[in-house]
């Protein structure tokens, strides 16, 4: 954990609006356990463990994080110490989720975060001696809407991912495996400005026909097409993620053609996000082009996820989505097209919802690039 990289009063303002969400909502508390919506809410990084670490919050309920003492410093160096927020502390053999409970009192619908597992639910559960449910509809909606220092981190984000995909022609090319240009990739994540690299696709030839494939000992060959799909946090724990495809050496012309439709139906998708549209008209300006050309069934995924302190988070941009774009929602655009045992190819950019219409965050060239 690390300090929060924005200002205490940032926090308060997002702890004010979960508890007055949730009241919308008719939840009398909610309990977050270890996971993006931890680090969103004030500052507090890193996986659910066996001891449980929690926030409670709620309208009427004074913020509290119950927490394992051997993690209390690490705690209070977060937004956490900086509001001031009530802190019970615990050690092995004694209850935390008595202490849960002392914190909501008696009441009677409870949301959790969709991150904190069974280990830690059922027991919540059964001390409060009531059913729980999920908390995601209150606590995606601060989430999905990014203020202006937000924003100015995927920003960041985005020209450090860039800088990468601007070198990914020293390191690929025939000869080497995909594994070799992943660890120069993974290293260069690094260099330009993240903290950490969250993942690495290098999918040559006939791998990157599957959308999820990452790395393997494939020697790379003269013709390849290779789809590169990186992303990572930078400090501020905010991610990038953009995908841009390569030829080594020329391409096969039936190949460069459906890419160069591909790279259409991406810019289509991108011309139509703007408040007011919904999340699947987004999604299906992309489709309609790829349909036009022949290349609908080519497309096996939704077209963006949304992205902030999560690499995948809402909104999705997929079909039969109606959520309603709003300004400061940040999302992918990413259509594919994959023929197996062939070869894949995807284009993604993260892009901000303006008021006008949307700012694009990755600006390296779209169409295939040769090494």
């Amino acid at each position: 954990m690390s300090t929060p990289p924005f200002p205490a009063s940032v926090y308060a303002a997002r702890l004010d609006r979960a508890a007055a969400l949730a009241a919308q909502a008719g939840l009398d508390a909610i309990v977050v356990g270890p996971g993006p919506d931890l680090q969103y809410l004030v500052g507090v990084e890193g996986d659910t463990i066996e001891r449980l670490t929690a926030l409670v919050l709620g309208p009427g309920i004074r913020p509290e994080v119950v927490v394992p003492r051997m993690e209390l410093a690490k705690v209070r160096s977060t937004a956490v110490g900086e509001l001031g927020l009530a802190v019970s502390d615990w050690v092995d053999g004694e209850d935390p989720y008595e202490l849960v409970a002392a914190v909501v009192g008696a009441v009677s619908r409870v949301g959790v975060s969709d991150a904190l597992p069974a280990l830690h639910v059922i027991p919540i559960g059964d001390r409060l001696g009531v059913g729980l449910e999920l908390a995601t509809p209150v606590l995606r909606e601060g989430r999905m809407i990014k203020d202006a220092a937000e924003i100015a981190e995927l920003r960041r984000a985005g020209s450090a991912i860039d800088a990468v995909h601007r070198r990914v022609p020293e390191w690929l090319r025939a000869g080497r495996t995909e594994r070799e240009v992943a660890a120069d990739i993974a290293e260069a994540i690094v260099a330009e400005g993240h903290r950490t690299v969250e993942f690495v696709i290098v999918g040559s030839g006939p791998n990157g026909a599957d959308p999820h494939h990452e790395v393997s000992d494939r020697v790379i060959e003269d013709g390849d097409v290779v789809v590169v799909d990186i992303g990572g946090a930078v400090p501020s724990g905010y991610n990038s993620d953009s995908t841009r495809t390569y030829v080594v050496g020329s391409a096969d012309p039936e190949a460069a053609e459906r890419i160069a439709v591909l790279v259409r139906a991406q810019q289509a998708a991108v011309d139509a996000v703007r408040p007011g549209v919904t999340a699947a008209q987004v999604d299906a300006a992309a489709r309609q082009v790829l349909a036009d050309a022949g290349l609908a069934e080519a497309f096996l995924h939704r077209t963006g996820h949304g992205i902030g302190v999560s690499v995948h988070e809402e909104p999705y941009i997929a079909p039969g989505n109606d959520l309603v774009l709003r300004e400061g929602m940040a999302f992918s655009v990413e259509p594919g097209i994959y023929f197996p045992g062939r070869w894949g190819s995807r284009i993604e950019d993260i892009v901000v919802v303006t008021a006008e219409g949307c700012e694009r965050l990755n600006t390296v060239a779209h169409g295939l690039t040769a090494v």
